[in-house]
């Protein structure tokens, strides 16, 4: 008989995590958490699924595919509009981690209020990247349609449309805007890797990456989610204490695609973008609500409850 409980306690603990694209720099907890064997020393058995768009990982999770989405805080805000809670649990960074690249074949294009009539490249239409680029030009005043939002994913494929001008400038994280500065394929426009440069894009701190679940789901496996939030605390505080050199040995090597020396600089240069602790910035749901509402109908004239996008209980009571 005793087995049979053990099993049950184990299945329990079987948690399944989409994440936006593991090997992008913005989602380093995740697998820097396995790595290390935070989620076994909590008696967790995580799996991580690759997903490089964060508007797909967030349908698997909403059709019970999947638990909790590694991706970004944003999605709950969309999300609550539309009538459905998911709460960020742990909240990984401060700072987008993203960049707006520009073609080196395109110097005419020298701030957003340039993009009209370009084509720009977004992991995948409805995700952070999308909202952002949206954002920008929006802010720049530009009108949504005056530009087109071509998904192209990260990494080889969005080097690649670059490369064929099927974008003209795009919106993509480490470790490929390093890739192609390396090569002066592409030029920075907009730099959201650091707090500063965030808060002068965006107008403050803009939490991004979390973990994020479905509030329903939180309530009913408290035990299980503070497990994770010990895990992931633990992995943040590494981050915080660790170099770039330091955490890219945990890392699987083919994340380096090719250049180490590029990817630890990368990581030197952005793990500021990390929370040392999971706990939400102060004032960063009123600045993402702002960014949203800027271009999304279905936020406009809407009461966001922001206290039910987030929680900070769990990591508060990290071990």
């Amino acid at each position: 008989m005793v087995a049979a409980g053990a099993t049950t306690a184990s299945a329990a603990d079987k948690i399944s995590i989409m994440v936006g694209g593991y090997e992008k720099q913005i989602y380093l907890p995740a697998k820097l958490a396995e790595a290390l064997g935070y989620f076994k020393d909590e008696g967790l058995d995580v799996e991580l699924l690759n997903e490089p768009a964060g508007v797909d990982a967030e349908n698997e999770m909403l059709a019970g595919a999947v638990q909790g989405v590694v991706g970004f805080y944003d999605h709950s805000i969309d999300l609550q509009a539309k009538g459905k809670f998911v709460e960020s649990v742990v909240q990984f960074s401060q700072a987008p981690g993203e960049v707006e690249l520009v073609s080196a074949k395109h110097p005419e294009i020298k701030s957003p209020a340039d993009f009209k009539g370009m084509s720009l490249g977004v992991t995948g239409l409805g995700s952070s990247t999308n909202f952002l680029t949206e954002y920008l030009a929006v802010k720049n005043g530009l009108k949504l349609g005056e530009f087109t939002s071509v998904p192209v994913g990260a990494g080889n494929t969005f080097i690649a449309a670059m490369q064929q001008d099927k974008i003209q400038a795009g919106m993509t994280t480490e470790p490929t805007i390093t890739r192609l500065l390396k090569t002066g394929e592409a030029k920075v426009l907009v730099d959201m890797r650091t707090v500063e440069g965030t808060k002068a894009a965006l107008g403050g701190t803009y939490p991004a990456a979390s973990l994020y679940m479905q509030t329903e789901w939180v309530d009913a496996h408290k035990e299980t989610v503070q497990k994770l939030a010990n895990a992931f605390v633990k992995t943040l505080k590494f981050i915080s204490t660790h170099s770039g050199a330091e955490i890219a040995e945990k890392m699987p090597k083919d994340y380096y695609v090719g250049d180490k020396e590029g990817y630890v600089k990368a990581l030197d240069a952005g793990k500021a973008m990390f929370t040392p602790d999971g706990v939400m910035p102060q004032g960063g749901p009123e600045t993402v609500l702002t960014v949203l509402s800027a271009f999304k109908k279905e936020l406009q004239g809407k009461q966001i409850d922001l206290s039910k996008t987030y929680t900070t209980e769990f990591v508060k009571n990290a071990k």
